[in-house]
């Protein structure tokens, strides 16, 4: 099968979260599967051309915007290590002059929607200039999904797409793309895609629609996020339109690439260890706390924090029981950013209770995997959770997870019993700072018993979540849209 998978980030190119690593993960492992799969993202000022062997592919391709034409170069390159494509959108008004992906300051790029239009119209002409036609085109979140409706739309009738299906994957509810409705134009479409069938939304225009409007098949991160994104709570104003589509929506958990995440090749870590030799993991628990300043202490259980620092990721209801963890027998490691209120928060926390608490204020590639590989417990208490990568990765480390159930966490992580020896994690369900703080405590007294606590990181790190089954469901996925698109090959 031919398939172009389209997003905005892919690991190692770029990044600012989940999707760079689903994207060029599943692409690795569909590959591996004897698949002609290629990528496309744009050419950012962050990826550097040296470094990743860019070559320009085509050059000068016109794309006609709203009246104006623009002119892109197509590069090209391959995920390290594989034979995978990846081509690149080189425009530099639009990507090669800009410092970040998608913000500036905290605050999104004016011309977002004329960036990401851009995007779109330079995928169609690059296919066409290949004279290569993808049996799926896979577009990821509001920076790819009017290729959707261009292909129901404005190229309905082009032959060159009549055996093309496409899929459209949201990795977060929470951000739709909205833009006010004047600029409409800029991305191609007519007027008579300002509706509520269409693009319309509450008065201005939601590029996410042309995904969830026009795409043949419809996938989210997880089977608990597919139905929760039907709800008021979780579906951001568009959960009527999930549930008209609901016959068409699937959800696919995301694998692991554990050619990156394995505590036992892991290169940043201290030492390396396996189930066999789980013991060792104690050398990083030293480590990482002798590199953040905490008293070396093994019998003290660390718990671990990689997260976007917001109230999304649960952390409204840990800045309300952060006070009285701190008086819990634990110590604390957390690396992210986020809102400003809580950078202050944790700061603060850090000067009271300095011997209990750590705080990394940015990302680190290294600390992050000091932290998965010398934590006893990985926390995320999030609100709403599509996915989830940080379980997934905490469980091949042997890191136990405690995490509030919803969306991805939901589906993966079931309540340990140390008794019957069922379960894998510590769980709660109501989004408050009470019910945060018995989850913590249980998992304190569990780790109390370090024969109990042995057994449940060697059992969690047997587990298998490579992408490989996740990657076999995704061609299930795309033969299921050929169907329903009428274009089954």
């Amino acid at each position: 099968m031919k398939v172009l998978i389209v997003s905005s980030e892919i690991v190692p190119f770029a990044k600012t979260g989940g999707l760079a690593d689903v994207a060029g993960a599943l692409s690795k492992a569909l590959k591996e599967m004897g698949h002609d799969v290629r990528l496309l993202t744009p050419r950012y000022k962050k990826t550097d051309k040296k470094k990743f062997h860019l070559k320009e592919l085509l050059s000068g391709i016109e794309v006609k915007m709203g009246g104006k034409t623009e002119k892109v170069d197509i590069l090209e390159s391959r995920i390290p290590g594989t034979k995978v494509p990846a081509y690149f959108v080189e425009h530099e008004g639009y990507f090669g002059s800009r410092d970040e992906l998608y913000t500036v300051a905290g605050k999104d790029y004016e011309d977002n929607l004329e960036r990401f239009s851009l995007f779109c119209l330079a995928a169609i002409e690059m296919m066409k200039k290949l004279d290569w036609q993808p049996d799926v085109i896979h577009c990821n979140d509001w920076q790819s999904a009017l290729i959707c409706a261009y292909l129901k739309v404005t190229l309905k009738k082009d032959q060159f797409f009549s055996r093309t299906a496409t899929v459209y994957s949201i990795h977060n509810m929470g951000y739709q793309g909205t833009f006010p409705k004047e600029k409409l134009p800029l991305t191609g479409l007519g007027w008579d895609t300002f509706s509520t069938d269409g693009l319309e939304f509450y008065g201005n225009i939601a590029l996410t629609k042309a995904g969830f409007v026009y795409a043949d098949v419809i996938n989210t991160v997880s089977e608990t996020y597919a139905k929760e994104i039907q709800t008021p709570e979780f579906g951001h104003g568009l959960e009527g339109l999930m549930k008209h589509r609901n016959k068409d929506l699937y959800g696919i958990v995301n694998g692991i690439d554990y050619d990156l995440w394995d505590p036992a090749t892991d290169k940043m870590i201290t030492a390396n260890y396996d189930t066999v030799s789980i013991g060792i993991k104690s050398d990083n628990k030293a480590a990482l706390q002798k590199e953040q300043k905490l008293p070396e202490k093994n019998n003290v259980p660390m718990i671990g924090i990689i997260s976007r620092l917001a109230d999304q990721k649960g952390f409204d209801i840990l800045a309300e029981a952060i006070e009285k963890i701190m008086h819990l027998r634990c110590q604390m490691v957390i690396l992210g950013t986020g809102e400003p209120k809580y950078h202050d928060l944790f700061k603060k926390m850090r000067e009271m209770y300095p011997e209990h608490i750590a705080i990394n204020l940015g990302f680190d590639a290294t600390l992050a995997q000091m932290i998965y590989a010398g934590s006893d417990m990985f926390l995320m208490p999030s609100r709403y959770e599509p996915c989830g990568l940080g379980q997934l990765i905490s469980f091949k480390y042997g890191t136990i997870p405690i995490v509030r159930l919803t969306g991805g966490l939901a589906d993966t992580v079931k309540e340990f019993d140390a008794k019957s020896g069922k379960g894998d994690g510590f769980t709660f369900r109501d989004y408050s700072a009470e019910a945060l703080i018995s989850a913590i405590k249980k998992a304190i007294e569990t780790f109390a018993s370090q024969n109990t606590w042995r057994k449940l990181q060697v059992k969690v790190m047997r587990y298998d979540y490579s992408w490989g089954s996740s990657a076999k469901k995704y061609i299930d996925l795309y033969r299921t849209a050929l169907v329903k698109s009428g274009k089954k090959q």
